[in-house]
């Protein structure tokens, strides 16, 4: 895939977008993830002993590894004072994911840093906060920007191996996985495509130890698993066990705000309108590439998409603008 471990190249894709001031509903589903593709990419390492179905975390092994920071925030609060510690798949990932926020929020420093530092992400104002309201109230947004061009590579790369035939590596299962558990598979995946991802599973589960041993995992809970049944009861398209909770879709519509950028002037051309808008981002410091033309353009704002929709709201006066409507997938 890239240079990147797994929990590195996850970890461009979760954060991404995110809020970096404030924790988050949907930052706390991503930081649960992250913290699980920790695990995962330990156990790819082989920094565990396997014996039949548990594994076995030994501390000597964090301590000569010359692990990375954000390894350790991890597995270290796992070990406690033991030497080792013994537990299934399903366990590591549970305990992992269910660090308190205090943690998580240690954690999150350490891998963004991490990856700040090796120039993979940087923190620029949030788009949310271009929109009229939050600009004009004066709040502080800021979010992370993963690297475009790694973030494509990362993305484009799931894609390929998921929709084209052909094996599938292990760091792709639990990338897939990771996907399903931080609802971001609607982020890259077509709604025609996720019936493909969906059979793709199962296949998968069907013949490959990894996905037999992690697909039926899951770990998430609480209030994003009432609203995933709550959408479940309105559309149920996955119809294999594997590829069911496909349809989480709480942080995925949290990241789905529509952004309303006004103009400065009344213009009666869409070109001009556009451009307006097209100046006064890149003046907040964003990455805008047109991608098509139109009365309703399409955008690519850093690594998203969005349709710009004319659009106008009445205050004392009209206001004329542009409404970012996000659009899937990217």
């Amino acid at each position: 895939m890239t240079d990147l471990k797994l929990a590195q190249s996850f970890a461009l894709i979760a954060l991404n977008a995110q809020s970096s001031l404030y924790l988050t509903n949907a930052k706390k589903v991503s930081l649960r993830c992250m913290a699980a593709a920790v695990i995962l990419e330990a156990n790819l390492e082989g920094c565990f002993t396997q014996a039949e179905n548990k594994l076995t975390f030994h501390k000597e092994v964090l301590e000569q590894s010359h692990s990375t920071l954000y390894r350790e925030k991890v597995l270290q609060p796992l070990l406690h004072n033991h030497t080792e510690v013994i537990g299934d798949l399903n366990w590591w990932l549970k305990k992992a994911s269910n660090l308190s926020k205090k943690k998580l929020k240690k954690f999150e420093i350490a891998i963004s840093d991490y990856l700040k530092s090796i120039n993979m992400l940087e923190e620029i104002p949030s788009l949310l906060g271009s929109d009229m309201y939050f600009d004009s109230a004066g709040v502080e947004m800021r979010a992370y920007r993963s690297n475009l061009e790694t973030y494509s590579r990362i993305t484009e790369n799931i894609r390929a191996e998921i929709l084209e035939e052909g094996s599938v590596t292990d760091e792709i299962i639990c990338m897939l996985w990771l996907l399903r558990e931080s609802g971001c598979m609607h982020d890259f995946f077509s709604r025609n495509e996720l019936e493909k991802v969906n059979t793709r599973m199962n296949e998968l589960y069907q013949s490959n130890l990894l996905a037999k041993a992690l697909f039926p995992i899951q770990i998430h809970h609480g209030i994003e698993l009432g609203i995933k049944q709550l959408l479940e009861m309105k559309t149920k398209f996955m119809k294999t066990y594997t590829g069911s909770s496909i349809n989480f879709f709480f942080p995925f519509l949290e990241r789905s705000q529509a952004v309303f950028i006004e103009t400065e002037a009344w213009f009666d051309n869409s070109n001009k309108r556009l451009n307006s808008v097209l100046t006064r981002l890149r003046s907040y410091g964003h990455e805008v590439k047109v991608i098509e033309g139109g009365s309703i353009a399409t955008l690519k704002i850093d690594n998203m998409l969005y349709d710009a929709m004319p659009h106008f709201v009445i205050m004392r006066v009209p206001i004329q603008g542009v409404r970012l409507v996000p659009k899937h997938p990217v």
